[in-house]
């Protein structure tokens, strides 16, 4: 990274603020040495926090405000109150230009609520949606939504996929990322109506991904795609589905292993290869799900993360800004409603000719 980068943090957010925020902006701060947060909450725990972290001596600047949005606040109560929140004045900075982006372990609805009222969406975008990287057997995919649309029409789903593939050529660094819509089956005639209408609009896009139809549940963890689509109700279940998946096979794995000595000992033997397993089913090390679809960037962490899963979601946050995150999803918006004008031209022509086809069979 060449340019400094500015990050808006609300260190009052999640299960263990403001603790982890500050030692994950540390843990950040080590990776990328030309990183600067503007920190929102309250000035009386944060400032002590600082002062044990020498690294972010000299790049941070402390923004006091007693008002914080609890994990159990309606999205229209934060509405009402939480502008002037330590998560609400975090993304204020977005949208006043002072940041490049805004990361919250705090409460998902209000942090949607907020960030769609103070940021607004982007042209051509009817609504945000939460997306995420996933671990499977090939790396990691992209998925969306994550929640914040239960209910979608072909139009959400197709701009899904568009920001979800621009999510992809950010992230995981490929030119022509493979896309594909959650469903009950790879037919064709299967799934709904919406689902079948979005995978036709999907076939005649003119952007730059390879859209592969459709995807089931079983091949979310094999990595068959690069990126998932779904709305937000399939999307939050098939994911806490898949992280309660994870747990269950590390504990019964633990279990295992503490069976027997000699299963004991084979662990010993195989310490470095269930440590990677470890590692690459960790939530935190894929922590940090982004707002897409927004005139500014926001991070979602998650509540319950670690100081390390905290620095993950700065790293999304680093990675979205320094890529031109917003500037993919527009061109690709562009060319994709371009195709659909050219279409509908086409279309119109026919039915001109046929018209005047009767016109001339009646004379």
């Amino acid at each position: 990274m060449t340019r400094e980068l500015i990050i808006s943090l609300d260190a009052m957010g999640g299960d263990h603020a403001p603790d982890i925020v500050i030692e994950g902006a540390s843990i950040a701060r080590e990776r990328v040495p030309n990183l600067r947060f503007i920190i929102f909450g309250d000035e009386t725990r944060i400032v002590p926090l600082l002062t044990r972290f020498p690294i972010l001596k000299n790049s941070v600047e402390v923004c006091h405000t007693d008002k914080i949005i609890s994990a159990d606040e309606k999205p229209s109560q934060a509405l009402r109150r939480g502008r002037d929140s330590s998560m609400g004045q975090s993304i204020q900075a977005v949208k006043d230009g002072k940041a490049h982006a805004a990361v919250s372990a705090g409460n998902t609805g209000a942090q949607m609520a907020l960030s769609k009222f103070i940021l607004r969406t982007m042209p051509g975008i009817d609504r945000p949606a939460l997306a995420t990287l996933i671990p499977t057997t090939r790396g990691e995919s992209v998925m969306l939504d994550l929640g914040a649309n239960v209910e979608c029409d072909e139009n959400n789903l197709v701009q899904f996929a568009i920001m979800g593939a621009a999510f992809a050529r950010t992230v995981l660094s490929v030119s022509k990322p493979t896309v594909a819509i959650l469903n009950v089956g790879v037919e064709e005639l299967k799934g709904s109506d919406v689902i079948k209408e979005a995978d036709r609009m999907l076939r005649e896009a003119n952007i730059p991904m390879d859209y592969k139809g459709f995807t089931e549940g079983h091949g979310l963890g094999g990595g068959e795609v690069d990126v998932v689509v779904t709305d937000g109700f399939t999307g939050n279940i098939a994911l806490k589905t898949a992280e309660g998946t994870a747990k269950m096979i590390a504990n019964l794995l633990k279990r295992s292993l503490n069976e027997s000595l000699l299963s004991k000992i084979g662990a010993l033997f195989a310490s470095s290869s269930l440590l990677s397993l470890k590692n690459h089913l960790d939530p935190n090390n894929h922590n940090g799900a982004v707002f897409m679809g927004l005139n500014g960037l926001v991070i979602k962490s998650h509540g319950g993360a670690t100081a390390s899963g905290f620095a993950s979601a700065i790293g999304v946050a680093i990675d979205m800004a320094e890529n031109d995150l917003a500037g993919k999803i527009t061109r690709d918006l562009t060319n994709f409603n371009s195709t659909v004008e050219e279409s509908d031209e086409a279309e119109n022509m026919n039915d001109d000719t046929v018209v005047e086809m009767n016109i001339k069979e009646k004379k």
